[in-house]
């Protein structure tokens, strides 16, 4: 005998009352909404505590003179009027661009180039990409006690070898010309492994047989990479772009463990001036308007990037 349940049916004659039906409607529907909130409610809770109250605590924290222990006051616009005075802040501003213009460029051409070494079939191809990666998953501290041990001016293994081939000592992250740009190799030596994996990724989708028509045409690599492959790459250049001038404009904890801003505030960038400000120097208004500042630089930095994207989207669909 069969179990399967029957379909409801209406008598014959018999009317629905539109009323009642929304009434049902509605019940429902409010069922569901509450079953969902339920669902959601714990990771709401936690995206509020510990996102959206943080950030409107510290915008109003910018506007007062507060040390977070004895009882603050109002002070208004004050903190970033002194920002534009401090030379400090701005020498953490301009060690930050420095920093950042050399990382970005460099970190997503490296990322291209070993990606396009590394997307062919040869041997031990997946052992050469996982080495090129597992800089990338070492954390900042553990690079930053790494080679603060490496460049180490009296006993570093990269002075020792300086002596093997007759040069000089070097001061390296002691030396305040040299400690920025050695920061932004050390950074690359980590960050490029990142841009390598997804531009390997993103290769895997460039059309191969737009690229065999190319070379049967006659096309040579360098006009296949040029025409067919950096054209197809675009979308995940912007992407990486944006991604690597974040991190570049947050470098903190490489900073901290290796050169504390020194010497002589030549590697001090933004994100360290905060701290420094909030936790050394206990001035947290002073601090959090410094923060603000750099959150509007990468709101500005992430908007023009989008519409530049935007704009060459809109080139190019005219184009065609």
């Amino acid at each position: 005998m069969s179990t399967l349940p029957r379909a409801l049916t209406l008598p014959p004659g018999a009317t629905v009352n539109p009323a009642a039906a929304r009434r049902a409607a509605r019940r429902r529907s409010g069922r569901e909404t509450a079953t969902a909130w339920g669902f959601i409610s714990p990771a709401v809770v936690v995206i509020l505590g510990l996102s959206i109250v943080p950030v409107v605590w510290s915008l109003l924290l910018s506007f007062r003179a507060d040390d977070l222990v004895t009882p603050g006051r109002w002070v208004g616009l004050d903190n970033y009027r002194a920002l534009a005075q401090d030379p400090n802040f701005r020498t953490a501003v301009g060690n930050t661009l420095v920093y950042t213009a050399l990382y970005v460029p460099l970190s997503l051409v490296g990322g291209l180039v070993l990606a396009l070494a590394l997307n062919r079939r040869i041997r031990f191809i997946g052992l050469y990409r996982t080495l090129v990666f597992v800089p990338f998953v070492v954390s900042a501290t553990a690079q930053g006690v790494l080679f603060s041990f490496i460049l180490d001016p009296e006993f570093g293994v990269a002075n020792a070898l300086l002596h093997q081939l007759g040069v000089s000592s070097q001061g390296f992250l002691t030396d305040p010309d040299q400690a920025i740009y050695l920061l932004v190799l050390v950074s690359l030596w980590s960050g490029v492994g990142f841009c390598v994996v997804v531009y390997l990724a993103a290769l895997q989708d460039v059309p191969p047989e737009l690229v065999e028509s190319a070379r049967i045409d006659g096309a040579g690599r360098w006009r296949v990479l040029r025409h067919i492959t950096l054209p197809t790459l675009t979308p995940v250049t912007v992407f990486l772009l944006l991604w690597q001038l974040i991190m570049a404009l947050q470098v903190f904890d490489l900073i901290y463990v290796t050169t504390k801003g020194g010497p002589l505030g030549s590697t001090a960038v933004v994100v360290y001036f905060v701290w420094q400000q909030a936790f050394q120097m206990f001035t947290a208004g002073y601090g959090a308007a410094a923060a603000y500042v750099l959150a509007v630089a990468l709101l500005a930095a992430g908007g023009a990037l989008r519409l530049a994207r935007r704009r060459q989207g809109r080139t190019e669909g005219a184009v065609r």
